[in-house]
């Protein structure tokens, strides 16, 4: 098995302009990636200039960052040929690492976009090198800019910054001084999901438990589902369902939280994060961990105040209406 450190550089349509593709809102530009053994050794690296073809001019800012230009894209490869070369450097049996959680998903976008094949029908498998700096040396849930953490680790700044390749080569040469443990933290791409009840995503980590659901028509659909609210033990043996202490609410409509109760192990919060997919339908990231129990009295507190910040403008709508 090997690694595929990789990093994108994408342009868009300018403000204001009205040539926004919505099917490809960012168009890759530039490639880089750096392959590594599991030992942490690199064994070799691919970089290419992607020569556009759906944003004609350069956003301003892109420009700034990564200092390149039209005349310079142009004499890149299309996209297309990129990818079949990108495709046929990785290899099989490779695991794709990145700095944040956007590349893959764009990756997968514009494949779609020119008619090709994504890297897999379902959630991919991959290593966030952000994240996992966080977990191995901070407080797992900072986000830290790249420059910040090869700083942080005192690593040689030898290339600049902000290029695909050289983007690659950095998050690279962090992720091989992270302890080999801290790489079982894995994330999943979500830009195709799992297509059956049977395929959705269990998994357990060290701190907590995530799971990802299938797609529903819309939030209520995923609100109604039996799975999507379950709260069980996933350190008990069967996890059954535990009862609920603090049922699911929200303040914001987007997330939703509760907090369970299992004899054993203690207060289990759970958070559904309500997203959406390509095809404006719904999907649910929940996650469940325990937490001590002055969190569980906060947590009871919040939806207590929520309650009573609902009541009050229902009653202020009633008057107004009167």
């Amino acid at each position: 098995m090997n690694y595929i450190v990789l990093d994108l550089e994408w342009n868009q349509s300018h403000t204001g302009d009205h040539s926004e593709v919505k099917e490809l809102p960012f168009e890759i530009i530039d490639l880089g990636a750096i392959k590594l053994n599991q030992e942490m050794n690199m064994l070799d690296e691919f970089n290419q200039l992607i020569r556009p073809s759906v944003y004609a001019k350069m956003h301003h800012v892109t420009s700034k960052i990564i200092h390149l230009h039209m005349k310079d894209l142009m004499k890149g490869k299309p996209f297309e040929q990129v990818m079949r070369e990108f495709l046929d450097w990785c290899g099989n049996d490779t695991v794709f690492c990145t700095w944040g959680s956007m590349d893959l998903t764009e990756i997968q976008r514009n494949m779609r976009y020119y008619g090709m094949k994504p890297l897999s029908d379902q959630p991919i498998c991959y290593l966030d090198v952000q994240k996992l700096f966080s977990i191995a040396y901070e407080d797992r849930k900072s986000r830290r800019s790249l420059e910040y953490a090869i700083d942080f680790l005192n690593l040689p700044k030898d290339i600049p910054f902000h290029r695909a390749f050289s983007d690659a080569y950095y998050t690279a040469k962090i992720l091989a001084t992270i302890d080999p443990a801290v790489l079982k933290n894995y994330s999943y791409d979500t830009y195709n999901l799992p297509k059956t009840r049977d395929e959705e995503i269990h998994v357990d980590f060290d701190t907590y438990h995530k799971y990802i659901s299938v797609e529903f028509a819309d939030k209520s659909a995923a609100l109604a589902d039996r799975e999507v609210l379950s709260t069980r033990c996933y350190l008990c043996p069967g996890k059954k369902n535990l009862k609920r202490k603090v049922r699911w609410f929200s303040n914001n409509g987007k997330h939703y939280y509760s907090v369970s109760l299992c004899p054993v192990h203690g207060y289990m919060k759970s958070k559904i994060r309500i997203k959406k997919t390509e095809t404006d339908g719904t999907y649910v990231v929940k996650t469940s961990k325990f937490i001590p129990e002055e969190d569980f009295l906060e947590i009871q507190g919040k939806k207590g105040s929520v309650k009573k910040y609902r009541k009050s403008k229902k009653k202020n709508i009633i008057i107004r209406n009167k």
